[in-house]
């Protein structure tokens, strides 16, 4: 289908003429205050009870570890599968969260599909069991097996103008059918409230490489590569970061709408995830209905003007998985610089774990909130003083910090906990995204830690066992002898 660049942007206002107007956000990312961190700490974690703590640990042969509960999988899976649509939806799970095989299993049963990040993430799910077709690739690297995997069924997005003149070299004048991620100039994540400046989890707007640029589509780039090779476009991408703010959504959505108009082959948008959850006291959870209802809507009223019902597509990872998860350590250390002659010291808690198991803190100065749960895992055990104190990690790393100040990741912040002695169980909520997906696993040589599963019934199973030494080092090659 040949489409002239005055037509592209024709189409593209015919029905918005705001498409492209400034986005004012409701408001901030809620910032974490310091009277919130020193509330009353809770005697239990989000889904471990001390007893139960201990039997992840005796299961996982020691700690740190990680635990998922099933029925907060449930419950996530569940919530998304029921996002407000208008002519069918197609939920995909974001891998990358957290790609143990097991989960992926758990939400392959459920319906949901799997979106993946790189080629090597496709074949891993392809490993676990999930069908080719079930999975969309969205990735900053196209494979090099790329039109290998187009022919086994795999869904693939063209993020870039390079990418799509590759998918069509390889596949010139065959109607391959191909979709395209595009930038649409904004983007929304973390700390910050600015929609097109950078933050580490912003991927729209012009301080994103993500995606192909808005303007590449209205300027006829895109649409003569499409017609070079001819290239059928089935679906369009968007995704715009982690924040999630409801104005922000609706107005990309509203954009991402009007690029189907470029098309008529699209019969899919894909509307990207990064749905925001509260994982702390007074961080509030997307509501999906919230920004899903007014965009269900927007797709009616697609449908009116151009007689195309279109599938949404969502990608939920953190949403899915976040506050299922947990990293359950021991207290193996404890350390104080406080001295009666000043007031800058604090008293340290030091993990048998850290930013090789969780990086966020150290990453993106993020909040989670940790939990001190007797070392003789007896509820009855639980005490009733608190201290003041600095969490840190394992690592011989200053920067193995996991009570930094909100979104402030050089700056320490102490937290009130239980008092903790050294032996005593802590336990970090929120790990279950992007955590043992994303870490510095094997820095000072320290092990991959194992994962478990927290059943329906509460019983606990072994999902991933824990790195051994020799694996770490497995694949490295001695140097030819008298080379030294």
């Amino acid at each position: 289908m040949k489409v002239s660049s005055l037509a592209i942007v024709t189409a593209l206002f015919a029905t918005s003429t705001n498409a492209f107007s400034p986005i004012q956000p409701h408001s901030t990312t809620p910032i974490i205050t310091t009277s919130q961190l020193h509330a009353t700490p809770p005697s239990q974690s989000n889904f471990l009870t001390p007893e139960l703590a201990t039997t992840c640990i005796a299961t996982a042969q020691g700690t740190p570890l990680y635990a998922y509960s099933l029925s907060q999988l449930a419950a996530a899976a569940t919530a998304t599968l029921a996002f407000p649509n208008a002519f069918g939806l197609t939920v995909r799970y974001a891998m990358k969260a957290c790609p143990n095989g097991s989960i992926l299993k758990y939400f392959l049963s459920r319906g949901i599909c799997i979106d993946a990040s790189s080629g090597y993430e496709v074949r891993r799910a392809m490993s676990m069991g999930v069908p080719a077709e079930k999975i969309s690739l969205s990735s900053q690297e196209l494979p090099a097996d790329f039109d290998e995997l187009i022919g086994l069924g795999v869904k693939i997005n063209a993020c870039s103008v390079s990418q799509l003149e590759r998918i069509g070299q390889a596949f010139p004048n065959t109607s391959q059918k191909v979709g395209i991620r595009i930038n649409p100039g904004v983007g929304s994540g973390g700390f910050s409230s600015s929609t097109t400046g950078f933050s580490k989890t912003n991927v729209g707007g012009p301080s994103s490489s993500f995606g192909i640029w808005h303007e590449l589509v209205t300027d006829g780039t895109v649409p003569d590569i499409v017609t070079k090779y001819g290239l059928e476009v089935e679906r369009i991408h968007t995704h715009i970061g982690s924040g999630s703010d409801p104005a922000i959504w609706q107005s990309v959505a509203t954009r991402s709408l009007s690029f189907c108009k470029l098309w008529d082959t699209i019969t899919t948008l894909n509307l990207g995830g990064g749905y925001k959850v509260g994982r702390n006291p007074g961080e509030k959870t997307t509501d999906l209905n919230e920004i899903g209802a007014p965009v269900a809507d927007a797709f009616r009223d697609f449908a009116k003007e151009t007689g195309r019902e279109l599938q949404m597509e969502i990608e939920p990872g953190t949403y899915l998985v976040a506050n299922a998860g947990a990293l359950v350590t021991t207290i193996q250390d404890k350390v104080s610089t406080k001295s009666a002659s000043s007031d800058e010291g604090h008293i340290y808690l030091k993990m048998d774990a850290g930013m090789t198991d969780v990086l966020r803190p150290s990453l993106y100065g993020a909040i989670h909130p940790i939990t001190i749960l007797p070392a003789s895992g007896k509820s009855s055990d639980i005490g009733t003083a608190t201290e003041s104190v600095v969490v840190v990690g394992h690592c011989c790393e200053s920067g193995d910090l996991m009570t930094p100040k909100p979104g402030e990741p050089e700056a320490l912040e102490e937290r009130v906990l239980r008092t903790a002695e050294i032996g005593d169980i802590a336990v970090m909520d929120g790990s279950g995204a992007y955590c043992a997906g994303m870490s510095t696993k094997n820095y000072n040589s320290f092990p991959e830690a194992p994962e478990v599963l927290v059943d329906l019934e509460g019983k606990v199973h072994l999902i991933r066992k824990r790195q051994s030494l020799q694996q770490i080092y497995e694949n490295e090659c001695d140097v030819p002898s008298g080379l030294f």
